[in-house]
């Protein structure tokens, strides 16, 4: 059975729709997108049989155009929301890792101690306080009454015992020094252990005497690179704050 004929006005209508505007939208897109290359075989033999095809006023033509009409817009409009997507999550991706950059970028930089970050923004109390290392150190400043002037303006260097160094001072002795009645003692103690002046690990010289803030010296020794004073190993130097410089040592010195 033929199929029914159209009129030639209608075909030359179609031919025009396919020869203007498909085949400039496969010219287009095509080239810059990424079809199924399925498609693209199944384009390029339609593309051969379409002209003889068109010469056929019969509703199979129609039929034909139509078809790759809507394969083509639909592969356009798949990549069209595949680039889109794509371009979106990079936007997205680019986005995040200016803000993590930025982060980072004004993160104050410090110094680990006692599992906390001591920084040039607090002062030497206040960094102190947060080192898990540094507890006994602090108690003792506070039974002293020494938190504020450590607080002050200074600057001050402070050679700072850990909690293993306090452990090696006899407990009946650390017991008693930080009782009310020998708040002297332990001031005594704790200022030996502060030189005025900010000072850092590249300023202290083998040999060199350091006057202190209780008014005797210290004894700086420098042997294979490390410091030491009194017979003290600086573990942790150059922790800067806000009014001073701290060194951590390995051992709590006494005045003689």
């Amino acid at each position: 059975m033929d199929f029914p004929v159209f009129p030639a006005s209608l075909i030359a209508l179609l031919r025009f729709f396919y020869q203007v505007q498909i085949h400039r939208l496969a010219e287009l897109f095509i080239p810059t997108l990424k079809p199924n290359r399925l498609l693209m075989r199944i384009w390029k033999k339609l593309n051969q049989n379409l002209k003889t095809l068109f010469m056929k006023k019969t509703i199979l033509s129609f039929v034909l155009m139509a078809s790759v009409s809507v394969l083509m817009l639909a592969s356009c409009g798949e990549n069209k929301t595949e680039t889109t997507t794509t371009d979106s999550a990079m936007a997205t991706d680019t986005t995040a890792t200016m803000r993590d950059n930025t982060a980072m970028a004004t993160e104050e930089q410090g110094v680990m101690v006692g599992g906390a970050k001591m920084v040039a923004s607090k002062n030497i109390v206040e960094n102190a306080a947060g080192s898990s290392d540094h507890t006994t150190l602090v108690s003792a400043v506070k039974a002293a009454d020494l938190a504020t002037t450590l607080s002050g303006t200074g600057p001050f260097t402070v050679f700072a015992p850990t909690n293993d160094a306090f452990n090696k001072v006899d407990k009946k002795t650390l017991d008693k020094l930080m009782m009310p009645e020998m708040k002297a003692d332990l001031t005594k103690i704790l200022t030996y252990h502060v030189v005025p002046g900010a000072l850092m690990a590249a300023d202290l010289k083998d040999g060199q005497k350091l006057t202190t803030v209780q008014g005797k010296t210290l004894a700086v020794s420098v042997k294979d690179g490390k410091v030491m004073i009194n017979g003290a190993t600086v573990t942790i130097p150059d922790v800067v704050s806000s009014n001073g410089v701290t060194h951590v040592i390995d051992g709590v010195v006494m005045p003689k």
